[in-house]
């Protein structure tokens, strides 16, 4: 796969990035309400741009990526969200994709990013990428409460980039161990 599929669920739809959507992400992304828990550091423009990049690229050389989301078909972002490969500087090393997600704050408390996360769940689950992770910062008890309700089990703490994370494991469903 080469692309993102376009998702749909009730109220959204995921589309693949595009440069279009440059203007919309680089202001979600400077928003306090955004980044705060998510290093803790607005994304400059720049940033953005090789963030959207990436998202392009993993669908290329992974066959899974990111997906930005919209609250209708042709609306503008209100979020960006899935699957990635960072290779992050964690030790040990995250062994699965990770599943990351932000949505602007004008839409936040509606859940709107558990429905998002389902769809990209259930689509992971039938195209073989079963077993996810995430990190979160442990102050972040909203995306904790999500990533449980999705499936997601606490396994360890570390630090990234020197702040404290928590990396959380989804098993695949498919396991008869849950591995």
């Amino acid at each position: 796969m080469t692309q993102a599929p376009t998702l749909h669920t009730d109220r959204l739809t995921l589309t693949a990035h595009h440069p279009d959507d440059l203007d919309a992400l680089a202001v979600m992304w400077s928003d306090p309400a955004v980044y705060a828990m998510i290093g803790s550091q607005p994304r400059s423009r720049e940033e953005v741009w090789l963030r959207l990049l990436r998202s392009i690229g993993q669908w290329q050389v992974f066959g899974y990526g990111a997906w930005v989301v919209r609250e209708r078909a042709g609306g503008p972002p209100i979020g960006d969200i899935g699957l990635l490969e960072a290779r992050r500087a964690i030790d040990p090393p995250l062994d699965a994709p990770e599943l990351g997600w932000a949505l602007a704050p004008a839409v936040h408390g509606r859940g709107l990013a558990g429905e998002a996360l389902s769809a990209i769940l259930a689509w992971a689950d039938g195209h073989g990428v079963a077993r996810t992770c995430c990190i979160i910062d442990p102050a972040n008890a909203p995306s904790l409460r999500l990533a449980a309700r999705v499936g997601y089990r606490s396994t360890r703490d570390a630090d990234y980039a020197g702040r404290p994370i928590r990396i959380l494991t989804r098993p695949s469903p498919a396991a008869p161990d849950g591995a």
